[in-house]
């Protein structure tokens, strides 16, 4: 969830929402912005195919590009506007880019009325339902631009270049594809290298460790936790990865699949209990409930807290923080071993995709907006991107020869000590209400504000679960 938000924003919130928040919207609002009008059969007509042009891009057409004005910013998407331009001089004064943190509420009523932009990065707090939009068949499959040659080799499918996974993520049961993910997040425990120094500690990989230096951390004034109350969900970037490390990845598969009791799993139970001793033991920042994702990233930037669950948009969105500690040193940290008897090794670790883009179906000028992403999925503009905010792209490799700053670079040692003991939830993809209203805020903020006790915290995750599967209106996707 890239972010101001959280995903995917980070948004996600990557990461909803890397946020000037709010709540995330109800399932109901959601779905009204789904509905779609049927005006708007306004579509340019099609340019002629080329070897430059393989996804017959109209040479002379406009192009309306919505961006989530988040973590991330948009000035990369502004430099690969330019490109697009070079391609296209006959567009140039017709493509228009803006940016919003509010996704949701600025384009419900273009969606209603048929007439959405040409490609729209659907991240934040106020970030669309996914499920919702591929049900009420409102998105442009991608299929024509993950076929399309990439802008560096021609001999290579643009899916060809992707990450592992990004193509399946954006997938909702079937072949289609209906999201494209252009960033890539790493999630974890970020936490700064100098502060732990002066602790005497490195990063611990047992929790046992986790706490015994959240104890010495408190015994000089210094939290061991933070993290954004006001929007809880913040939480799963570290909590489901660690769920998984204890019992295994299909506990997590369970989840997803909204199965009956999967939240029972005692492999939940250990790690909420876990994370509930951090509150018991007074070793999470006072204030925390209270604070957004803004302002917990400040006070640990500040070293008033030595840890704090979030995705790779962190280094970019605390950047000028971070800067006034030149020993500050970012890393990111996998979830702790709970125990000898974990089902998955230290250093499991939840990356995927994140920004995600769409091309909604009533756009004017899909082929545009899917070209758009082609130029972004570029060695160049991916490498602008990693530049510009510290977080990689879904284009696989991609860094030679740059110099990472140093979350990123963590981030990259920690993705290759994982080898393939890599999760990816799909929850806050398929079900965003159900992950950001009633997992995040309904049960984890107020287990981990001391209102609610892991079994009440399990308890009621459960039932939103068994609902959100009982609920005909609700689209269901299992893997």
């Amino acid at each position: 969830m890239g972010s101001t938000s959280e995903f995917n924003r980070r948004d996600l919130v990557k990461r909803a929402a890397a946020l000037g928040i709010i709540a995330v919207p109800s399932m109901g609002v959601l779905s009204a912005c789904a509905g779609g009008g049927d005006s708007g059969d306004n579509k340019v007509e099609k340019g002629k195919k080329s070897a430059k042009n393989p996804l017959a891009v109209n040479d002379s057409a406009g192009l309306d590009v919505v961006i989530f004005d988040g973590g991330f910013g948009d000035k990369y998407a502004k430099d690969a506007q330019g490109e697009y331009i070079k391609s296209f001089p006959k567009a140039d004064g017709k493509v228009k880019l803006s940016s919003t943190q509010k996704i949701q509420s600025t384009l419900q009523p273009r969606f209603n009325g048929g007439n959405p932009p040409d490609l729209v990065d659907n991240s934040g707090a106020e970030q669309m339902d996914f499920g919702t939009l591929v049900a009420k068949d409102q998105l442009t499959d991608l299929t024509a631009l993950l076929d399309a040659p990439s802008v560096d080799d021609p001999d290579k499918k643009v899916r060809d270049t992707l990450r592992p996974g990004v193509v399946e993520m954006g997938q909702f049961g079937g072949k289609e594809t209906w999201i494209l993910y252009y960033a890539y997040t790493v999630y974890g425990v970020w936490y700064s290298k100098g502060n732990l120094a002066k602790l005497d500690a490195e990063y611990p990989e047992t929790w046992d460790d986790m706490l015994a230096l959240c104890a010495k951390a408190k015994k000089k004034g210094v939290a061991g936790w933070t993290y954004p109350g006001k929007y809880p969900y913040y939480f799963p970037f570290s909590l489901y990865p660690f769920i998984a490390k204890i019992g295994g990845e299909e506990v997590l598969r369970k989840i997803d699949n909204l199965e009956p009791n999967a939240w029972k799993d005692p492999a939940v139970k250990a790690a909420f209990e876990a994370y509930y001793e951090l509150y018991k033991k007074g070793y999470v920042l006072k204030g925390s409930p209270g604070l957004d994702h803004l302002q917990s990233q400040k006070a640990w930037a500040e070293g008033k807290a030595l840890f704090i669950p979030n995705g790779s948009w962190v280094e970019n969105e605390s950047a000028k923080q971070i800067a006034k500690n030149p020993h500050f040193d970012l890393a990111v940290g996998a979830p702790s071993s709970l125990s000898a008897s974990d089902k998955m090794p230290y250093g499991t670790i939840w990356a995927s995709g994140g920004e995600p883009y769409i091309v909604p179906r009533k756009a004017r000028n899909a082929e545009g907006g899917m070209e758009l992403l082609r130029i972004m999925l570029s060695k160049k503009s991916s490498q602008n991107f990693i530049k510009q905010v510290s977080s990689l792209t879904s284009l696989n490799g991609g860094t030679e020869g740059l110099k990472l700053p140093p979350g990123l670079a963590s981030a990259q040692a920690v993705l290759q000590k994982a080898g393939r003991n890599i999760v990816n939830p799909r929850m806050q993809d398929w079900y965003v209400a159900l992950q950001k209203e009633r997992i995040g805020v309904g049960a984890l903020g107020e287990m981990m504000a001391g209102r609610m006790t892991p079994d009440e915290a399990i308890k009621k995750i459960q039932k939103y679960a068994d609902d959100t599967r009982d609920d005909s209106s609700v689209k269901k996707y299992k893997r």
